[in-house]
């Protein structure tokens, strides 16, 4: 573990000097992630001047399920940055070095590039969250707690389906396609999941389980969303992680090396 943190730390600190290289680039592209999440944040405000709630919750509980998306979505984005950029790995053939080197390619696939401007929103993000809860009542230390937990909950989700991509990418040299259907889907959380109406609800809380990494969290957090339940999602993610895992293995045993 302590190697593997060593290893992650180095590359991070390559990705925060490149920050500074192309710093114009950077802070458009930042300036980009910020407009997009206040006019999202203004077309909720907006809604609901219109009306008094959305699907059973009122403002600030619809503004807790948008800034735990965006919670999720930064920490996953400054994580897993290096999938979008792995089919060049597969298509140069610099995937074959990556498997030579002492350090497991799963490890070096996900997590090779961090994303230092995620990494700067996360903070206004946790602040953002709990100024929020200091809004909604009811809330108590049990209820932060199984919050937090499913919070982590998500990001395992989000580890799979990351490695998920990254096995297809293996297998078909495709990548592009699958990180973006990925990213539209997991869009559809951010807000809550009872606006959706049946059978696409249970489509994107249990098939695609958008509900599961992005809605359950707050869920819990406002006491709607039972224990078994609560249980099956850990269970259901930590399943789906060792699955992924299994097809990364897999495809592997699949990969043509460039050099064959």
């Amino acid at each position: 573990m302590k190697k593997y943190f060593k290893v992650w730390w180095l590359m991070t600190s390559q990705s925060i000097q490149m920050f500074f290289v192309s710093r114009l680039g950077a802070l458009l592209f930042l300036s980009g992630k910020i407009l997009r999440f206040i006019f999202f944040f203004g077309f909720l405000l907006l809604l609901f001047s219109k009306t008094e709630a959305l699907a059973g919750y009122d403002l600030n509980q619809v503004i807790l399920f948008y800034f735990t998306f965006s919670l999720i979505d930064s920490a996953t984005q400054m994580l897993f940055r290096e999938v979008y950029r792995f089919r060049q790995y597969i298509v140069t053939g610099n995937f074959d070095m990556l498997l030579v080197k002492p350090v497991n390619p799963l490890f070096r696939s996900l997590f090779g590039w961090t994303d230092i401007l995620d990494l700067i929103t996360l903070g206004p993000f946790i602040l953002m969250i709990v100024y929020v809860l200091t809004k909604i009542p009811g809330i108590n230390f049990a209820s932060v707690a199984i919050y937090i937990a499913l919070l982590i909950n998500s990001m395992i989700l989000a580890t799979s389906f990351h490695v998920i991509v990254l096995a297809l990418a293996v297998m078909t040299t495709e990548i592009d396609h699958a990180i973006l259907i990925y990213r539209d889907i997991v869009g559809m959380g951010k807000i809550p999941i009872d606006v959706y109406s049946e059978p696409l609800r249970s489509l994107i809380t249990f098939v695609i389980p958008v509900g599961i990494m992005m809605a359950f969290p707050v869920k819990a957090l406002l006491g709607s969303l039972k224990m078994p339940l609560i249980i099956f999602t850990f269970v259901f993610s930590l399943s789906l992680l060792f699955i992924s895992i299994a097809f990364w293995n897999y495809s592997l045993k699949k990969y043509t090396s460039a050099s064959s």
